[in-house]
């Protein structure tokens, strides 16, 4: 095998994995290049050890498609941004309007069901807190059934799942029968997250960041539909024509989703390469691009969906970071809502989002999600003290708007650092904490409060800054890195890899890459 001087183009495969010894080459027409060992091969052949490599190229004229070699993410990155993402942000888009629209049709039926059934108040709380339940059960599952048998099976199973049982809902004769479809609702609404899972695998690396953060602009338009088609329909048409026609979204997702194509890296990982290289070309045309030549290449096929891998010694501090990243989020954030209710007139705030959406690419994603908890521990503190009502709408709004940011943050970061074969299961899991988070946050921000208002401040404050500490300790920065397809790794390379990704934010994007190219 040949040192890393001797090649302009490594794979970061082959890095991972020192049986490896195929080189990875962005060529196109006119632009291709030969590795050394290739020479050794002969003519017609390109010598692998412990991956595949399958001709699924069209023969060109003049040109040996044994010459030249891509992967996935070279193939995307070569595609790039175009007319196929557009598409598929407006589709992915909507099942996140679908997510905030039947979150928020919560906060607008229940008063209408206390008064029209007599129901106490905790009945009503239940009919919340049944939603998060099974949204916090459903998360990891949905994730290991997108890891295992693909991204857009998932994704329309857990969409469908929330068209038959929201529209259902509108039929309920009593509290019992709301109570139970609302739950299996919130049970289909735990698969919401596995739309970046799919989204993220399209995007070159270069949009991948602002085009996930942007997606919580859907997320804010579903919650505005839900309001003013609430304003429309509850004073002459009632709760039960809300609840159906709140389920459009899921409509429109449901009639375009045979569009929806399979991620190409999931089928490369399933074994599918004819699937993948078929979708690769659609979206090439879609985009006006021209198509790397050569063969693509991949790694075996690894077992999909396990939980066990996330805390394999490789992944276990950062997932178990994470947990505790998201736990954290989800607790502030909906810890700040139940604090100010009378300020959800104020609208959603979205500063923190622009914010994070500019430093995000700049300095780092770790460096990002530590500020946005940072800044929502400085702005909790001074509401401690007996500010007047403008100033404390001032810090609340602030402290909302960087809280949501670091959410946004989140979304971005965690699909970036799990491989093809666990990223599913990974954002699945995390949402999950994040409801476990949701889930508890009550028992402080209304029940702790009647005891301590300073206590309760303290709490979230202590949690942000135990959650920026963690977001500094994550051992990889994922910025300017390619999407990971194999979780291989050598016991040797472990603390080489540590030690250039924990540095990743200061590093240039070319030189180190999951699946990508490395150039020295």
């Amino acid at each position: 095998m040949s040192n890393w001087g001797e090649t302009s183009n490594i794979s970061y495969q082959q890095w991972r994995d020192p049986e490896i010894s195929v080189v990875t080459f962005r060529g196109t027409a006119g632009d291709s290049l030969r590795h050394d060992e290739e020479e050794q091969c002969g003519d017609y052949e390109v010598y692998t050890t412990g991956m595949q490599t399958v001709d699924l190229g069209e023969r060109r004229t003049g040109q040996d498609p044994t010459e030249d070699t891509f992967t996935v993410e070279d193939a995307v990155e070569a595609i790039g941004f175009g007319k196929f993402q557009w598409k598929l942000s407006i589709l992915t888009g909507l099942s996140w309007m679908a997510d905030a629209m039947e979150m928020m049709i919560l906060s607008v039926i229940s008063p209408q069901l206390h008064c029209e059934w007599m129901l106490p108040s905790w009945k009503v709380a239940m009919l919340t807190s049944v939603v998060f339940i099974g949204m916090m059960f459903s998360s990891t599952l949905w994730g290991n059934i997108s890891d295992k048998y693909g991204r857009k099976v998932g994704l329309t199973m857990c969409m469908m799942w929330v068209l038959y049982y929201g529209f259902l809902s509108a039929f309920s004769p009593a509290y019992g029968w709301v109570m139970v479809l609302r739950g299996l609702v919130g049970f289909g609404i735990g698969g919401a997250p596995q739309s970046v899972t799919l989204y993220s695998e399209f995007l070159p690396r270069k949009s991948r960041a602002t085009c996930i953060m942007l997606i919580q602009i859907f997320w804010a338009l579903g919650a505005v539909f839900e309001v003013l088609l609430a304003i429309w329909i509850m004073p002459t048409m009632g709760w039960r024509w809300l609840l159906g026609l709140s389920t459009a979204p899921l409509v429109v997702f449901v009639i375009f989703c045979f569009w929806l194509p399979e991620s190409p890296r999931f089928d490369v990982l399933s074994g599918n390469r004819e699937n993948a290289m078929k979708t690769l070309r659609l979206i090439a045309a879609d985009n006006g691009k021209t198509m790397p030549l050569g063969k693509l290449i991949a790694n075996k096929q690894e077992e999909r969906g396990r939980i066990r891998d996330l805390l394999t010694p490789q992944y276990r501090r950062t997932t178990l970071l994470l947990w505790f990243i998201w736990f954290a989020n989800a607790f502030s954030y909906y810890g700040l809502v139940l604090l100010t209710t009378e300020l959800f007139q104020a609208g959603d705030a979205c500063g923190g989002l622009f914010v994070t959406l500019f430093l995000i690419d700049r300095i780092g994603r770790k460096k990002s999600m530590a500020m946005c908890f940072l800044m929502f521990s400085v702005c909790i503190l001074p509401l401690n003290a007996c500010v007047g009502r403008v100033a404390l709408t001032v810090f609340i709004f602030i402290a909302r708007a960087f809280i949501t940011g670091g959410f946004q943050v989140a979304y971005v970061y965690t699909p970036e650092v799990y491989p093809t074969a666990t990223r599913a299961l990974g954002i699945g899991t995390c949402s999950g904490m994040a409801r476990v988070g949701a889930l508890l946050t009550p028992f402080v921000s209304q029940v702790l409060l009647k005891k301590s208002v300073y206590l309760t401040l303290s709490v979230y404050c202590i949690f942000c800054l135990l959650a920026t500490g963690a977001s500094m300790l994550l051992p990889i920065e994922t910025t300017g890195l390619g999407l990971q397809e194999s979780s291989r790794i050598t016991a040797g390379q472990e603390e080489m890899k540590t030690g250039q990704m924990s540095n990743g934010s200061e590093a240039s994007p070319t030189h180190t890459s999951y699946g990508s190219s490395y150039n020295s």
